[in-house]
């Protein structure tokens, strides 16, 4: 058996070295945190720790990561321990390089006498403006734990919404980046030396084959232009959606579209609702609630339009009434919250919504998927299918030939 190296932390805070045998590097963890101990380091003796690496990455923190720091500070907190302890040991926790220097700059700031949720505020880029108030309504009702634990659920949930969409997404691409590939191939290393076969009797060539033929003779000289418009259009779009006026544009554009708009309305809608559900069960007025709920939208369309819908509940209006004026939710998931409003239960059919539309996305994308894989498989193979039949084409002239 393997022999791992550990470094732990007990319930008191106290940080242990050791070692242990076991087959793998998981089992020996489930090992270890079923004895009450929170894992800080685990590696197998001999092969040197991935921390240096990681340690190198700069940017906003990926979802996962920030998954992983808030069960941590649950667990953490859980237990009891004070809370610069707390904060030390999440800072050697930490691998992401600017995540650990906000980290210590959150420390420091609790150890000069300010809020946990007070001194997250100050890095909105690492903290959302809904993870400082969730942060700040548990230090307000002293619950912090069940805070946590509620948000904790609605990370992992939101992430999963995600890695569904971007399945549904990435696949197709594949596909399409294998077809063009295999294309590409055929065009750039086949082709010519049937160019070179072929030369001399090009005027007795099948039409098909001589189109195919000039096609190729012409590309090189017509491939660099091609890709500097591209690269062009590419960068002006990108600069285009990264300005305010380019994100409402795209964003609406996106929500008109056949099949796909309906799927970015259900998982707007899902955002929406599960944010805002979270929000309200602990405790925020509805009006901030909504106004946080905003900045977890991902279509900037939907999110503009809600500003009227804010403003509207400030001045009185319901939450479904106000939604629906805007026009940003399914007609049912208004009638649903409606529903919630007149029963007084709107955080517990706002996660109705969620749950509902997230198994209709999940039917939606699944479908998406299944037609998608052939359509897209029939076409790359009609395509690859017809370059190299054009290129037989003479071979198969010559046999019929022959054979007269």
């Amino acid at each position: 058996m393997a022999v791992f190296v550990y470094r732990v932390a007990r319930s008191d805070g106290s940080t242990i070295h050791g070692h242990v045998e076991g087959e793998n590097e998981s089992l020996v963890r489930a090992k270890l945190e079923s004895q009450g101990l929170l894992v800080f380091n685990l590696r197998r003796r001999g092969i040197t720790s991935g921390k240096t690496e990681t340690s190198w990455s700069w940017g906003k923190l990926p979802l996962s990561q920030f998954l992983v720091f808030n069960q941590e500070l649950l667990a953490l907190v859980k237990s009891g321990l004070p809370i610069l302890r707390i904060w030390d040991l999440l800072i050697e926790r930490a691998g992401h390089a600017g995540f650990q220097r906000t980290l210590r700059d959150v420390r420091e700031d609790i150890r000069g006498g300010v809020s946990a949720s007070d001194a997250l505020a100050k890095h909105p880029v690492y903290f959302p403006e809904l993870y400082v108030a969730t942060v700040k309504a548990g230090e307000q009702s002293g619950n912090l734990p069940e805070v946590l634990q509620r948000y904790v659920a609605y990370l992992k949930q939101m992430f999963a919404l995600r890695q569904k969409v971007k399945k549904a997404i990435s696949y197709p691409i594949v596909l399409v980046g294998i077809g063009l590939a295999v294309v590409g191939f055929l065009l750039t290393y086949v082709m010519p030396t049937f160019v070179s076969v072929y030369g001399e009797s090009a005027k007795a060539l099948p039409l098909a084959t001589q189109i195919l033929l000039d096609m190729v003779m012409h590309a090189e000289s017509r491939i660099v232009p091609a890709v500097v418009i591209m690269i062009i259009l590419m960068m002006g779009t990108h600069a285009y959606y990264a300005s305010s006026m380019g994100q409402l544009t795209i964003d609406r554009l996106a929500l008109k579209l056949p099949l796909v708009g309906q799927i970015a309305v259900e998982h707007n809608t899902v955002q929406l609702t599960r944010t805002l559900g979270t929000i309200l069960a602990g405790g925020t007025p509805l009006v901030d609630a909504l106004q946080g709920a905003r900045g977890a939208v991902s279509n900037r369309w939907i999110s503009q339009e809600m500003i009227g819908a804010v403003q509207e509940i400030r001045e009185g209006a319901t939450l479904a009434d106000a939604l629906d004026r805007s026009r940003v939710l399914p007609r049912l998931a208004i009638e649903m919250l409606s529903v919630g409003e007149e029963t007084g239960s709107l955080d517990t059919m706002l996660r109705d919504v969620a749950e509902f539309y997230e198994t209709d996305l999940d039917t939606k994308l699944t479908q998406l998927t299944t037609w998608i894989e052939p359509a897209l498989l029939l076409v790359m193979g009609v395509l690859v299918g017809g370059i190299v039949i054009v290129m037989y084409l003479p071979v198969f002239q010559m046999a019929g030939t022959v054979g007269g």
